[in-house]
């Protein structure tokens, strides 16, 4: 194999990839990067088992041919090299040669014929969404899912299609945010828990261009995402997702209409007196005064904030973890949320003005006549 490539082009190719090269590996082949030159492209893959990600780069082929190279160093050579043409060679003894102007490395490579082909998915499931949809999507949800090995399914995400309409959930046991976007033309009804990992590497591969659109096909075990020349494979997490219906449906004796950047203000400000240490809970009032309360005390010192909202309903003194309540706050996009409550011990609702983004929040137990 021998081709001719543009570095920034090159690195931006390896950048893509890299996110599904193995970590922790017995196999060496798993540590590689993949180039395959043919028909006048250069693709590159990296598989690590359960993430596979594939994407076409624009080169100059002067042979064609299959190596695997150890990643970590193919990357770390590129990234230092300057910004010239690239050319990599390789001769029949598995060594590749890499030259850019006066610089040249000779290093070690696997035959292509030995790297794992990705996920095969059948396609005959899919839907279609902008990049910037799905984006938004993972920004609005990613932050609920659990880190936690031992519960599978918390550490994925529900993608779920019915009637047209794709609705996105996760949760981690004391959190719920769930995201829902109507989809053009004509859908099946799909449900797959997607690895909150995989999302993570789509979300950092894709930029945030409303007219560009992704791709996503849904098989029984796995799930493709594709997009430009770029394909990300993932296996999908099995088993029945969490029923969280009679959540979103549940009594409420309060709706609280609050400016979302004064209320971020209020708790980032509170938070100032918060160690890690800390299990303190901010204290939230809501009297018959049109305010909102905040109250914390640890053992920095105390605070008290207030702020004017609009109110509909009864009065409530509730404890929340002051981080929970910015994670949502931080990915609405709006300028007011509508807050729902029922009563000290009841989970509080968090949601966007078109109440396309849900979120929901166990409060602390504390003892409101304490306060």
């Amino acid at each position: 194999m021998r081709i001719k490539c543009k570095k920034n082009i090159l690195l931006s190719g390896i950048n893509t990839v890299s996110k599904a090269v193995s970590s922790k590996t017995t196999k060496p082949i798993l540590e590689c990067i993949l180039l395959e030159a043919r028909n006048g492209e250069l693709k590159l893959t990296a598989n690590n088992l359960n993430l596979g990600i594939e994407t076409f780069i624009e080169c100059t082929i002067l042979e064609e041919g299959i190596i695997a190279l150890n990643a970590k160093l193919f990357s770390d050579i590129i990234r230092k090299l300057q910004d010239s043409d690239i050319d990599i060679e390789t001769n029949s003894d598995y060594k590749t040669t890499i030259i850019c102007e006066k610089s040249r490395f000779d290093i070690p490579c696997w035959s292509g014929e030995d790297f794992p082909e990705l996920l095969a998915v059948n396609k005959e499931k899919s839907i279609v969404i902008s990049k910037l949809g799905l984006k938004d999507i993972i920004r609005q949800t990613i932050f609920s899912v659990s880190d936690n090995e031992n519960s599978k399914l918390m550490s994925g995400e529900l993608f779920e299609v019915k009637d047209n309409v794709l609705s996105v959930v996760s949760l981690d046991g004391h959190r719920i945010s769930m995201r829902k976007v109507s989809l053009k033309g004509d859908n099946s009804d799909v449900s797959a828990v997607v690895p909150g990992k995989t999302l993570q590497e789509v979300s950092k591969i894709i930029n945030g261009d409303e007219e560009e659109e992704v791709t996503i096909y849904f098989a029984d075990k796995n799930i493709s995402f594709e997009f430009n020349k770029t394909r990300v494979v993932s296996r999908l997490i099995e088993g029945e997702y969490f029923k969280i219906a009679h959540m979103l449906s549940m009594d409420t004796a309060l709706l609280v209409k609050a400016n979302r950047s004064e209320l971020i203000g209020c708790i980032d400000r509170a938070s100032l007196l918060i160690q890690e240490t800390d299990k303190k809970p901010i204290i939230v009032s809501v009297k018959n005064d049109n305010n909102l309360y905040i109250r914390l005390d640890t053992n920095m010192g105390s605070i008290k904030e207030e702020m004017e909202i609009e109110k509909e309903g009864n009065e409530i003194i509730i404890g929340f973890n002051p981080s929970f309540i910015m994670d949502a706050l931080r990915v609405i996009d709006d300028d007011k949320v509508n807050i729902y409550m029922n009563d000290s011990k009841s989970p509080c609702l968090i949601k966007d003005a078109e109440e396309t983004f849900t979120y929901i929040i166990l409060p602390i137990n504390i003892n409101p006549d304490a306060y």
